[in-house]
């Protein structure tokens, strides 16, 4: 495996290396220092390729990095850092993003857990607002775009308050009538992934999966405690305990709003993250889950409409079961 970049390290003859800030399962996290534009500090984020993989597919992962990394430097919005650049150097490529300074909400949460008491609830909710106002821009985009990795690592407040959901690791792009293109091939934090994101097969997943994981994350910050994974919970529903019976100042409002957001089924979570946010913030009731159909029903993969899908459908749900059982014994 190649090594990470040394402080100093000059790339593109323009960004010069401080510190690496991040690692993840593709790449570091580098703070740098812009050289052409004096003063200015950013972030790179790296991307790097399986060099086992034939070359064909790193053509093609590297040609959809590119188109992607093309269609977020066109993203501008406050709750979002800026993509300026991005470029290849060697076997890796980079995205060249606005560098955020200040605290993750993680860091925020484990704070308040260290001194055995809650986020304000109004404090999580302004904060939720700015969330919110950031996903609506990225699903109204043409093609829309879907984040896949809401948590709260991932969501920074600078010094002046301002929230900003900063990486785009796992970002998708709906594109209509093309092959789906994803930066990184992966599934998201576990803790706050759906089940439809599951599996290689990326189909089934549209914006009902960032309401999803913006419930998740909202869980975790209000409770001090990690949500149960939703294949857990597709196990046994009782495994995700209501977040007032952790933490009681919850108001039954914002319970509902997160368990509703939460659902295991997306036809049974909010259809918009405007829908999600007006019933979070109280600007509308909580609809009425239609009579006949339980809140828990049956995962989007799994609905079939022949015999044969039918067959290889729960051939497919009998080993992801084995391989929890065995996740779960070890």
């Amino acid at each position: 495996m190649p090594l990470p970049l040394k402080n100093g390290e000059v790339l593109r003859g323009r960004y010069k290396v401080r510190e690496r800030i991040g690692q993840g399962g593709i790449g570091c996290i580098y703070l740098a220092d812009d050289l052409r534009l004096e003063g200015r500090q950013c972030a790179l984020k790296e991307v790097e390729y399986d060099r086992a993989l034939p070359l064909k597919i790193l053509e093609q992962a590297r040609d959809q990095f590119l188109r992607e990394a093309t269609v977020l430097a066109r993203l501008d919005h406050p709750n979002l850092p800026k993509v300026s650049d991005f470029f290849s150097n060697g076997q890796r490529d980079y995205l060249v993003m606005d560098y955020v300074p200040g605290k993750d909400l993680r860091e925020r949460m484990l704070e308040a857990r260290r001194k055995k008491t809650f986020l304000p609830e109004g404090e999580v909710l302004r904060w939720a607002a700015q969330l919110a106002d950031a996903l609506d821009y990225l699903h109204h985009q043409t093609p829309s775009i879907i984040h896949r990795d809401i948590k709260p690592s991932n969501l920074k407040i600078t010094p002046n308050g301002l929230l900003k959901l900063v990486d785009f690791g796992l970002v998708k792009i709906l594109a209509p009538d093309e092959v789906t293109i994803t930066i990184i091939q992966g599934q998201g934090t576990a803790l706050y992934t759906p089940l439809e994101q599951y599996g290689g097969d990326d189909s089934h997943t549209d914006v009902r999966a960032d309401i999803y994981s913006f419930g998740a994350t909202l869980y975790h910050l209000l409770t001090n405690e990690p949500p149960a994974e939703a294949r857990k919970r597709f196990l046994d529903s009782r495994n995700l305990l209501p977040p007032r019976e952790i933490n009681p100042a919850i108001s039954t409002r914002v319970e509902k709003a997160i368990l509703w957001a939460m659902a295991l089924h997306p036809d049974e979570r909010p259809a918009s993250i405007h829908a999600f946010r007006d019933v979070l913030l109280g600007s509308r009731e909580l609809p009425t889950i239609p009579a006949g159909r339980p809140a828990f029903d049956t995962p989007p993969f799994l609905i079939f409409t022949t015999s044969a899908e039918r067959f290889i459908g729960y051939t497919a749900l009998g080993l992801f079961l084995l391989g929890l059982a065995v996740t779960l014994i070890r």
